[in-house]
């Protein structure tokens, strides 16, 4: 099975995000955390995650891009329980099995968008159209045959 972890390119994200998801975190869309409220009234850094942010869990902080890998059953299992309690304790469910059920459909509808091999980036864009969320995902294509050097070097 596989689900996708945050990853931070550079540092932007401690600066465009209220919260930055913390690197290596497994990611879900997190679109149900912005059902609630007007998208003009809030801060801009909370429109920002609206529009092109990641969950990270159990940070609860957003990433610009995530990275498919693959999960195993026990932490697939792990963090539909953290998640329940976050629906729990921040979200108003009504009770802890109605939780777990929402938060599996999350977690399951994140494995259905990263069938993708491991390594793959995936971008979030999300808007509001007649009144309704709706979100597109967009691999992003690297080249693996890039080659780095540093732009830095230090001498002892």
């Amino acid at each position: 099975m596989k689900l996708a972890k945050t990853i931070q390119l550079d540092t932007s994200d401690k600066n465009i995000f209220e919260v930055s998801a913390k690197p290596n975190e497994w990611a879900i869309s997190g679109t149900f955390a912005f059902v609630d409220g007007n998208p003009d009234s809030w801060p801009k850094k909370h429109q920002f995650a609206f529009q092109s942010a990641w969950l990270g869990l159990p940070s609860f902080g957003y990433s610009t891009f995530v990275q498919v890998t693959n999960i195993k059953e026990f932490e697939y299992k792990i963090i539909i329980e953290d998640l329940a309690k976050i629906l729990m304790d921040f979200h108003n469910a009504p009770n802890f099995k109605a939780a777990e059920q929402a938060a599996k459909g999350e977690i399951d509808d994140m494995v259905s968008l990263c069938d993708h091999p491991d390594g793959t980036l995936l971008a979030m864009e999300r808007q509001i159209v007649n009144d309704t969320i709706t979100e597109s995902v967009r691999k992003i294509n690297t080249d693996k045959n890039i080659k780095t050097s540093n732009a830095w070097s230090i001498e002892k």
